[in-house]
C-alpha cells in the first residue's frame, strides 16, 4: 500500500468513527500530514479522500487556495510597485493578505448546504508559506467549522507541533494529526 493510500486508509477510519458535536473548533480541525514531495500524488488521489468521506454519509467540499496569493496579487492598485519595492508588501501581507486568505476558508466553512455533516477541505496551503502563517489564518476561521475542516498538510507532526514545508518553527494546534508514522494513528 502506498503513502497516500494508507493516509486515506488512516482518514476514512477517523471520518466514519461518531463525530462528538460538542468540540471547540480547533479542535474539528483534521490535518492530513504528509511529505511535501508526496504533494502532487496526494492531488491525484484527492479522489480517495472524498469517497472515504461520502462513504460514511458525510458531505464533501474542497477548497483549493492554491493560487490565493496570485489571485489577490493581481487585484491590487499597486502590485507593480510592490514589484520593485518588495519590502513595502510585508504590511500588507500581515493584514490585508491573511483576512483574503482567511475570507476563503470562511466562505467555504459558511457556504450554503455546509453543515455539522461536511468535511470542508482545503488543499494548497503550502502557497501560503512565505505569505502568512497558516496558523494565523487557522486561527480567524476555526470557529465557525461546523462539522470538519480537513487541512491536507505538506510538513511534518511531532509531539503536537506541526511545521509546514519542514521548514519553520512549528505550532502547536489541536487538530486530529492523520499522518504515516505516529503513535495515535499506528
Amino acid at each position: 500500500m502506498g503513502r497516500i493510500e494508507k493516509l486515506v486508509e488512516r482518514y476514512g477510519n477517523h471520518v466514519s468513527a461518531p463525530w462528538q458535536r460538542n468540540l471547540a473548533g480547533d479542535q474539528k480541525a483534521i490535518f492530513v500530514v504528509y511529505p511535501k514531495t508526496d504533494e502532487r500524488k496526494l492531488r491525484a488521489r484527492l479522489d480517495l479522500f472524498e469517497m472515504a468521506t461520502t462513504s460514511t454519509g458525510h458531505a464533501w467540499r474542497l477548497l483549493d487556495i492554491t493560487d490565493a496569493f496570485a489571485c489577490w496579487m493581481a487585484n491590487l492598485e499597486y502590485r507593480e510597485s510592490y514589484f520593485e519595492d518588495p519590502d513595502g508588501l510585508k504590511m500588507k501581507l500581515q493584514k490585508v493578505f491573511l483576512k483574503h486568505a482567511s475570507d476563503l476558508i470562511l466562505q467555504a466553512l459558511t457556504a450554503e448546504g455546509v453543515d455539522d455533516g461536511t468535511v470542508v477541505a482545503v488543499l494548497g496551503v503550502a502557497d501560503l508559506f512565505g505569505f502568512t502563517r497558516l496558523s494565523m489564518v487557522l486561527k480567524e476561521v476555526v470557529k465557525e467549522i461546523r462539522g470538519r475542516l480537513l487541512v491536507f498538510f505538506p510538513g511534518e507532526y511531532e509531539e503536537h507541533n506541526y511545521r509546514l514545508l519542514d521548514a519553520r518553527d512549528g505550532w502547536d494546534y489541536l487538530a486530529v494529526p492523520i499522518t504515516l508514522y505516529n503513535g495515535m494513528n499506528d
